[in-house]
This record gives structure tokens, sequence and C-alpha cells, in this order.
């Protein structure tokens, strides 16, 4: 269960990320192979490869994932990190080298490079977001805005890159949200109320948060007594009356029109945590290359 009042660094699932390596290698090999590696490149060929950062900063994620499809690929590789995860490295430092059979190292270059590069891509953002609130108490969390199949991997880099996870998924807290709100009020007023009412009798061991869009609806969520309240798409002046009406009975999240800019003055207002799924959802990949040379 994720818990916000100590947020925490998210593991690598290798149960699953050993089903999403399977699934993108065999998406580039199929039933074939590297064709073109098989056709040029000797059998007996050894090289020595580096993974080569060439952004001008950028915090290194995903070195474990990416040596798990060198070894899936070609056992006998050596792979030797260079960096450690959380790092930061600048343009021309060596993140890794990969030592051996020649085809191992080209036919897992793409695969290992796609993983990595979207991962460091996501850690580095994680870090501009977090480094913007030091200071301030107000923590930076990541939502549920992944990409299909690496929500592990990619809240894993949130956590390396100093952000923090918010809930994994639909199952590990109750998040009553516009559209809970809208069916609830079907039954009539007071829907807030009986949402959470309801949500407590049949979860008792989940935390309970509620998505306000009002201040009206932030006053019946702290009365209801859930634990976080979500102050959806508020301006800074809004949001500073909502901290007052809560009084510290619930913690705040800031979410919705979150950026780099904004996120100084939203510390200032004093909410818990701010969201933003721009953490995952629209991150450039970092650029990274493999360069490999021939063993004489």
């Amino acid at each position: 269960m994720s818990n916000l009042d100590d947020p925490g660094s998210c593991a690598i699932d290798w149960g699953r990320a050993d089903h999403l390596i399977e699934l993108a290698l065999n998406e580039d090999l199929d039933m074939v192979g590297d064709a073109t590696t098989l056709a040029v490149v000797p059998e007996n060929a050894v090289s020595r490869a580096v993974l080569l950062c060439k952004e001008k900063e950028m915090v290194v994620c995903g070195l474990p994932i990416a040596e798990r499809v060198f070894k899936i690929v070609e056992p006998r590789l050596e792979f030797d990190p260079r960096l450690d995860e959380g790092s930061v490295c600048h343009a021309g430092d060596i993140l890794a080298v990969i030592r051996g059979p020649a085809r191992g190292i080209l036919t897992a270059e793409r695969t290992a490079l796609n993983f990595l590069q979207r991962l460091c891509g996501v850690a580095t953002t994680a870090r501009r977001y977090a480094k913007e609130l030091e200071g301030f108490k107000t923590v930076v969390l990541d939502t549920r805005k992944t990409t299909p199949g690496y929500r592990n991997l990619e809240k894993y880099a949130v956590s390396v890159g100093g952000a923090s996870n918010h809930r994994i998924g639909l199952y590990d807290r109750i998040m009553i949200k516009d559209n809970h709100r809208e069916l609830a009020a079907l039954e009539g007023d007071g829907a807030i109320a009986r949402a959470v009412a309801r949500a407590r009798k049949a979860y008792p061991e989940l935390e309970i948060e509620v998505e306000a869009d009002t201040l009206d609806e932030v006053a019946e969520a702290a009365e209801a007594g859930v634990e976080y309240i979500m102050l959806d798409n508020m301006d800074n002046e809004t949001m500073k009356k909502a901290v007052a009406i809560v009084g510290g009975r619930a913690k705040l999240e800031a979410s919705g029109g979150i950026t780099l800019e904004r996120l100084r003055s939203i510390g200032e207002i004093g909410v818990d945590f701010v969201s933003s799924g721009a953490l995952t959802h629209s991150v450039k990949a970092a650029d990274i290359s493999l360069d490999i040379e021939v063993e004489k």
C-alpha cells in the first residue's frame, strides 16, 4: 500500500520487468533474430562497448534493466556499471562498459537503450521538479499517467530522480474523483460524505482521498474525515483558502496545471503534496549512445 506520509522508493518488480523485456525483445527479434548481425558479424567476434551520456546533465536510471537485457540476449556478456543509479552525469561520461560476444551486444543494443533512455528521461525530469521544492515541506508526486505496462519502472525512475510515488494503481487507495462524485450525487445531496462512508465500509484498510474542485467540496471532504484532499486545478489564492478551511485535518495535494514555474509558489502555500503527470507522460527520452569497438 502506498503511504504519502512516508513517500518511499518504488523498487523494480523483476517479475513485471522480465515480462516487459521479453515482450520488447520478441517484437524486435520475432522468430528470426537479428538478421543483419547474424549475416554480417562473425560468430566468434568479441567486442567492448560503452554506454555514453550525450546530455548536458542527466540522472542515471535503468542500468539494472539494461544489464538484464544484455544478459538475457547473451549470458556470456560482462556488464560493468560505472555510475550509480540516481547519480548525475554529463556529456561524455560512461554509464557502463559491456564486454563479450559482439553479436549479443548488437542484438541487445536497441532494446537496452530504449529502456535506459526512457528511464533516465523520467528520472531527470523528476529531479528537476524535486529540486524546485527544496526547502519546502511540499513533496512532488507522480500519477497513474504512465506508459501502459511501464508503470513500475517509470515510478521506480521517479523515485530514483528524487521525487515520490503516489498510489500505484486502483487497488491501493480509495480515490474519489469528479466522476465518482457525479454518480454518487444521483442519489441526492451529500455525495462526498456518502461515498466516503461506503468506501470505509467496503475497504477499511485503505486510505481515502477526495478530489475537490471547489472550496465547498474541500470543506465537505474534510468534514467526512478523509486522509487526503486533492485540490484540482485551483489557483494559488484558492489553495490558500483551502489550507485555512482544512486546518490540518487532512493532507492536501495540489494537482492539475502543475508546471515547473509554479512549484515554488505552491510550496509557499503550505500544501503537503503536488502531483504532476508530466513526470511520466510527456518526458523526453535521454540521449545515450552505445559505442562499440572490436577487441584485437
